[in-house]
């Protein structure tokens, strides 16, 4: 049986550019990207030398209680910088978080990390030379911080990915970067860091249903606790992350 069926161009087209937007987005999630994720713990080295993580499933509800933050604090820093990925919004949201987060730990975390990635996005992306522009002017200019989640808004939307798939990639990057903290600080191997990140992927999924495409003005900390702990990793005798 012969088929006749034909490819239009334009569908062509737009299954090209649909392949093209996955080698970007694998890319933006590969821990090889230099970004800084994983000198950071997310205040989990803190809360095991404070004994408030004593096994398997104090680690397990931890993570979900860091989730559920970066859903309700950050998500809608990153919503709104990828459904509108311009300067003008992007300066807004950066200083606005950086009055919002609320301690000197957390906001150094989000600093280094957003900084690492507008460079490597610079860098990567050069038909994008927004990317470039914004890092050259700003860089150093002082008021301007680069904080993590506005810059990884800002650059999901210029590649043209949908503000969806934005914000379930944030909690993603969120929950693999805390994970691989567990095991290099030994709360758990690397089967059991795996098997946890399936269980939790449907806690995951819906933290971010819950928070998804909520406004700036929403923004909120839900787990005081964990961001008490992640303040107290400056007074740490010995420490192996930055935070």
């Amino acid at each position: 049986m012969e088929c006749n069926m034909e490819i239009s161009p334009s569908n062509a087209h737009t299954a090209s550019v649909d392949n093209t937007l996955q080698w970007s987005q694998w890319q933006l999630l590969d821990s090889i990207l230099p970004t800084g994720g994983f000198a950071h713990s997310y205040g989990l080295e803190a809360s095991f030398q404070s004994r408030f993580i004593l096994n398997p499933e104090d680690l397990k509800f931890y993570v979900i209680q860091v989730l559920e933050n970066t859903g309700s604090l950050l998500l809608p820093f990153v919503y709104a910088a990828c459904k509108s990925p311009d300067t003008e919004t992007w300066l807004k949201l950066d200083r606005l978080l950086e009055a919002t987060l609320t301690n000197e730990v957390s906001r150094k975390a989000s600093v280094s990390q957003g900084s690492a990635l507008m460079r490597v996005a610079a860098s990567v992306y050069d038909e994008i030379p927004l990317l470039k522009i914004i890092r050259e002017t700003y860089l150093g200019s002082g008021g301007v911080f680069f904080h993590h989640a506005p810059v990884f808004g800002l650059i999901w939307g210029l590649l043209g990915f949908d503000s969806s798939t934005c914000q379930r990639a944030y909690i993603f990057l969120t929950m693999r970067d805390i994970i691989s903290a567990a095991t290099r600080l030994n709360l758990i191997g690397p089967l059991g860091a795996s098997v946890m990140q399936h269980q939790i992927a449907h806690d995951a999924e819906e933290m971010v249903k819950r928070w998804m495409d909520r406004a700036v003005d929403e923004a909120c900390q839900t787990s005081p606790l964990v961001d008490t702990l992640q303040g107290c990793h400056g007074y740490l005798f010995s420490r192996l992350f930055c935070s």
